[in-house]
């Protein structure tokens, strides 16, 4: 320790970083190799199951039916065409 200590602050801080980046390295591969075993381990059918989300088709069933009316459209001849146009006409007359 006293060693380490008489030696220049510049090859102590070497020797620190050097420290650092080898448990940083250690700790990261042990992280990699514990996300391997889990994703080795990881089963999407049992993991569906414990979600429990509904399917789609299920839920389309369960929703009500949406009715929308009818809309007629009358069917208009010459001759009415002409009278609304001649309405439309005086409407206009009069402003």
């Amino acid at each position: 320790m006293t060693k380490i200590q008489n030696l220049p602050e510049s090859t102590r801080k070497i020797i620190l970083w050097s420290v650092i980046i080898i448990i940083g390295l250690s700790l990261f591969a042990f992280y990699i190799k514990n996300v391997q075993k889990k994703l080795k381990s990881f089963e999407v059918e049992e993991f569906k199951k414990e979600l429990q989300l509904p399917s789609f088709g299920e839920e389309l069933k369960r929703l009500q039916k949406i009715e929308f009316p009818k809309i007629e459209i009358p069917e208009f001849d010459e001759e009415k065409l002409k009278e609304l146009e001649k309405m439309i006409e005086e409407t206009q007359k009069q402003k």
